[in-house]
């Protein structure tokens, strides 16, 4: 857990740190700040759902946004954004993952920073570069904790160890707060003489498989019973269980594979007044 809040303390500690390094430069006429509302969604990739983008199981996302426009090229944004990851096996067309029946939903918390940069020359307000597409990446620190309903209840996933996560000789338990490299395009639009709204898809790569509490092998009953009866329940729900032909041992996820997971949707932004003023009929 140390290293954890080490972690998220030199992330928060970045993040400030650029924030005010930004401000410091607010005052050229060529440099502006905005702050902003974002509204979309969310989604995962990973072994519940192999490939969907945008499918059924897309979640609603929001959050804030804070931009430093160094010029009409290049940009950096700052973001805090809440979503939701879910994942069901009975929702894919696969036989195998439907037999597997494992399913799970999660909150995710990212605080990120990116940089932007403009295909063409772009300036909120202005009527001669009003629009441009654009690409961005950056770095993130994320919080997710998968959970499974069972009966009435929902499990968190990680503490239990559904796959033998902290017990003896077992593996450890994954961390709940992890790195994440986002990037994506999006289409940038003046609004206003202070508006200008955003169209944003981004990926998250991660360097987990445990979005979604599966990635190893299956555990034996004895071994998850270490961790209480729900890993046990919980570790293997598959609905042709056969006690003559156990599955401890064989493939429960795609270790082989890290899951990733997205924010898409619009930003809103306003743009702060600076203390020199300009004209915006000669920009």
């Amino acid at each position: 857990m140390e290293g954890i809040f080490v972690c998220m303390k030199k992330i928060g500690s970045l993040f400030l740190y650029l924030l005010l390094a930004v401000s410091a430069f607010a005052q050229k006429p060529e440099h502006s700040n905005e702050v902003g509302l974002f509204i979309g969604c969310s989604y995962y990739i990973g072994d519940l759902n192999p490939v969907g983008h945008f499918g059924p199981l897309t979640q609603p996302a929001g959050g804030v946004v804070f931009r430093h426009n160094f010029n009409t090229r290049f940009a950096v944004k700052g973001n805090l954004y809440i979503g939701n990851l879910e994942g069901d096996d009975s929702r894919t067309n696969s036989a195998s993952q439907q037999d597997r029946n494992l399913s799970f939903k999660s909150y995710i918390r990212e605080l990120g920073v990116e940089g932007e940069f403009n295909f063409l020359e772009y300036k909120t307000g202005s009527s001669k570069h009003p629009y441009t597409p654009y690409l961005f990446g950056g770095i993130a620190v994320f919080m997710f904790d998968p959970m499974a309903q069972l009966g009435n209840q929902w499990i968190d996933l990680q503490s239990i160890g559904t796959e033998g996560e902290g017990t003896k000789g077992g593996p450890k338990k994954y961390r709940l707060t992890q790195i994440s490299l986002p990037f994506g395009a999006g289409m940038k639009l003046s609004m206003a003489k202070r508006i200008c709204l955003s169209l944003e898809w981004g990926m998250r790569k991660t360097f987990t498989p445990y979005l979604d509490d599966v990635s190893g092998n299956y555990a034996a009953p004895a071994v998850l019973a270490q961790n209480g009866p729900y890993a046990v329940i919980l570790g293997d729900r598959s609905l042709s269980k056969d006690p003559a032909n156990s599955r401890v041992g064989s493939e429960r996820g795609n270790g082989g594979k890290d899951d990733w997971y997205s924010f898409a949707g619009v930003i809103l932004s306003f743009q702060l007044k600076n203390k020199e003023k300009h004209c915006y009929s000669y920009n």
